[in-house]
């Protein structure tokens, strides 16, 4: 499935783009993440383009060294000199400062510091969604399996419903054919309080 992931991803022509100019873009710890992957995927299920309806492409890096908004622009500069000429929107994302404004942009807290890009992963609200890729490598801590068969299910290390609820109801929009098991989240929420 890992193999069959990378080729899919890579039909996304943006996405082949920017793992081509990987090196360049000097990101410690760095990783393509997010919807610009399991998006591709989801679109080629429907016999959609890769690239159909993909908001944007995020990085996730990790430097704990220096967590300014000041740094982060920085890099995102690097990042759209190495990249602009894709035409799409690139966000890089410095993850050890992630606990400093999730609460005040999404209204939940944030369950502490990150240790690395790959924690930032671990926290996406689907946990089919949890996916990252840099060259010959592939981060996927809940697997593949998920993520192909469309389930979408509340991740126990982000219990917040109202926001799981959200996306859900966005990627069913886009991808009618994704599954919400109805107990999914209950259970999920049930883990997440008895550890």
């Amino acid at each position: 499935m890992q193999a069959r992931f990378f080729t899919d991803i890579l039909s996304n022509a943006h996405n082949r783009a920017i793992l081509d100019r990987w090196s360049a873009l000097a990101l410690p710890d760095g990783w393509l993440v997010a919807g610009c992957l399991f998006q591709t995927v989801w679109n080629l299920q429907s016999g959609r383009a890769p690239e159909a309806d993909i908001k944007d492409y995020d990085l996730f890096y990790f430097d704990a060294g220096d967590t300014s908004e000041a740094a982060e622009r920085n890099v995102q500069a690097r990042v759209n000199d190495v990249l602009g000429d894709l035409g799409v929107i690139i966000e890089a994302s410095n993850q050890a400062r992630v606990h400093l404004w999730y609460e005040s942009h999404f209204g939940q807290p944030y369950a502490g510091a990150l240790r690395s890009a790959r924690d930032g992963i671990d926290r996406f609200l689907v946990p089919a969604t949890c996916v990252g890729v840099r060259p010959g490598e592939l981060y996927a801590p809940n697997g593949l399996a998920l993520l192909y068969d469309g389930v979408l299910t509340m991740n126990p290390l982000m219990p917040h419903r109202d926001l799981f609820e959200r996306k859900a109801a966005s990627y069913s929009a886009r991808w009618p054919w994704l599954r919400i098991p109805t107990d999914a989240a209950h259970s999920s929420m049930s883990r997440a309080f008895s550890h």
